[in-house]
């Protein structure tokens, strides 16, 4: 079985399965999956604290079936912070009619704990919980910029420089995010004056915008069959149910690739450059903290 004990932030915590291949194609293990947590966990931390995780799991690793998780599972150590929130959407296997009872990474020792769980990727709210679980309203605003093939990033990094121009003529600030995936995000402090309705009515009047001013290059529609060399701007991961992957979160891709902080530079060179810009993997990842800390900040 491979078990042993670690001590995580005085902690004793069960470690299983480090050999266990996570990532096939890279041969990528949970021992290295764990590794890197917790050599990014100081830059992470600050990204889902006070928020409640989603996480989705995959037991067999990513070439196998995954799912994802709102409640917290059995067998939850007591000291795991959690917040039983009213449900917004879906409810979760296991929640009670009207709440689900979400962890809170908090602590090195809880993100361990979940990521032990083969929990590889880790999605939040764009709003947060008070210390007795009450839901603040936003403190933050994200828009998904998702290419529709044959877009790539090349036209995900165009347009997030309009995204960027709209925000700012609302005194916003954007911060770009690689998806990990396809695309990037963009994120905004806002303040907390509107509730999960307002900033996501900001997110598409921004998106509508530029949907009518660039219609051949963004498209603000749901519609798949739409967005073919398009950028979708996906503004509805502002509703109160909706969560986006956290900045430096591993994504359960073929490769281990983490959503990424960019600096507005690596944007612009993307913009200009077809091969300028990357989804980046884990090494990357840890390579750029140590020179550059959080990007995101």
């Amino acid at each position: 079985m491979n078990d042993v004990h670690v001590e995580v932030g005085g902690r004793t915590l069960k470690i299983s399965n480090l050999d266990k291949v996570l990532y096939p194609r890279t041969g990528t293990t949970k021992g290295e999956v764990l590794n890197y947590y917790a050599q990014v966990s100081g830059v992470l931390l600050p990204h889902v604290r006070d928020r409640c995780v989603t996480r989705i799991r995959w037991p067999h690793g990513v070439a196998d079936k995954s799912f994802f998780e709102k409640n917290v599972p059995a067998g939850t150590p007591s000291w795991v912070r959690t917040a039983r929130v009213p449900t917004t959407g879906s409810r979760a296997k296991n929640s009670t009619s009207d709440t689900l009872v979400f962890p809170i990474i908090e602590d090195l020792a809880t993100l361990t704990w979940l990521v032990n769980l083969a929990a590889l990727e880790l999605h939040v709210h764009q709003w947060t919980v008070t210390r007795t679980g009450a839901p603040r309203k936003p403190d933050r605003l994200v828009i998904d910029l998702d290419p529709g093939e044959p877009a790539s990033l090349h036209e995900c990094a165009q347009v997030a420089l309009l995204v960027r121009g709209k925000l700012a003529e609302r005194d916003l600030d954007a911060r770009p995010v690689t998806s990990g995936s396809k695309g990037l995000h963009l994120y905004a402090a806002v303040p907390r004056s509107r509730d999960s309705d307002g900033t996501t009515a900001l997110a598409k009047e921004v998106a509508e915008e530029l949907q009518a001013e660039h219609p051949k290059l963004v498209t603000a529609t749901m519609t798949k069959a739409r967005r073919g060399g398009k950028v979708f701007l996906d503004w509805s991961q502002n509703a109160g149910s909706k969560t986006t992957v956290s900045p430096y979160s591993l994504r359960g891709r073929e490769t281990p690739t983490v959503a990424t902080p960019l600096t507005w530079t690596e944007v612009e060179e993307g913009a200009d450059d077809p091969l300028g810009l990357e989804q980046f993997r884990f090494e990357q990842v840890l390579e750029r903290v140590a020179a550059h800390g959080d990007l995101f900040t």
